[in-house]
């Protein structure tokens, strides 16, 4: 077969553009957003990380309290290393928590004036334990943080939280406040305040309407960008005729969590962090964990 000069040359364009889009398509599936699940940090690490590899997942946070010894760092270590998972955070919840809105504002985290001094003491040890760990942050649920920034409670609140930011950020470890305890508005207010810049948001999508403060998807738009690390969860709000109690959560995708619209928000936003599998219910299976991932990964993909 003998070929023209212009024969020739439409030839290479199409070789051209199939190799470009190969190219695009690569680019595309290689996204630095890793999907991951929470685990804990004692009993065998590494058959829990083997089983994060088995299941496909790349990251992961670590659930603590925990025994926070050089033992434990070279497990984690080992076990990161030698199946390839990224550990992100540290989940640490001292002291009593009471998960409704009757007792949930005086016992959870920092924002309660009682026992202060006790929690802070041992987010000190689990930020240590981040630094030796080489654990880019930690993350908890600090408190119903006052809407009112006027109150001693709020002013006490943001002192407590600089405190532990700076002593963080002289270690080079983050903090992640969990969404759901505050509207969004209230909690980019207590960041700024706080104004350490260490400070950010692991955005759980589902609180934010278990505890009725915001739909997920505007709370993304407004605070989107402090977000490093997020928790797919689904649910609903609270029931109207149970105002004491937190909303339903429900498996993903049956809840009132709009994981498409988030994903794509995230993504135009330039979202590079991880994206934690939360699921407390019962039924929780590693059929749904896998079910979830792919999910997850499809909207990834997509956008």
């Amino acid at each position: 077969m003998i070929m023209t000069k212009k024969s020739l040359i439409l030839l290479m364009i199409m070789v051209m553009t199939v190799g470009m889009r190969q190219v695009c398509l690569a680019k595309k599936s290689q996204s630095p957003i890793t999907i991951g699940c929470i685990v804990s940090g004692t009993g065998n690490v590494d058959a829990t990380f083997k089983n994060l590899r088995d299941m496909g997942f790349t990251s992961c946070q670590i659930g603590f309290p925990a025994n926070y010894t050089q033992e434990t760092i070279d497990k984690l270590n080992a076990a990161r290393e030698k199946y390839n998972i990224k550990i992100t955070t540290v989940i640490n919840i001292p002291g009593r928590c009471v998960w409704n809105f009757t007792e949930g504002p005086s016992t959870i985290g920092l924002a309660p004036m009682e026992g202060r001094e006790q929690k802070l003491a041992e987010y000190r040890k689990c930020v240590d334990f981040c630094q030796k760990a080489k654990i880019p942050a930690l993350h908890s649920h600090f408190g119903f943080i006052p809407e009112d920034p006027g109150t001693e409670q709020y002013k006490t609140f943001i002192v407590a939280m600089k405190g532990l930011a700076l002593y963080a950020k002289e270690r080079g470890v983050d903090i992640y406040f969990e969404t759901g305890q505050e509207t969004p508005t209230t909690l980019i207010r207590a960041i700024k305040d706080i104004g350490t810049g260490n400070c950010f948001i692991n955005c759980d999508t589902a609180n934010l309407l278990l505890y009725g403060k915001a739909n997920p998807t505007d709370a993304i738009r407004q605070f989107g960008h402090l977000v490093r690390d997020m928790h797919a969860k689904d649910g609903t709000y609270p029931s109207a005729d149970d105002p004491y109690n937190l909303g339903k959560e429900k498996p993903i995708p049956e809840g009132d969590v709009d994981f498409p619209a988030i994903i794509k928000l995230l993504k135009q936003q330039g979202y590079t962090g991880a994206i934690t599998i939360e699921y407390e219910m019962s039924d929780r299976t590693s059929d749904y964990m896998v079910k979830t991932r792919k999910y997850l990964q499809k909207l990834i993909d997509k956008y």
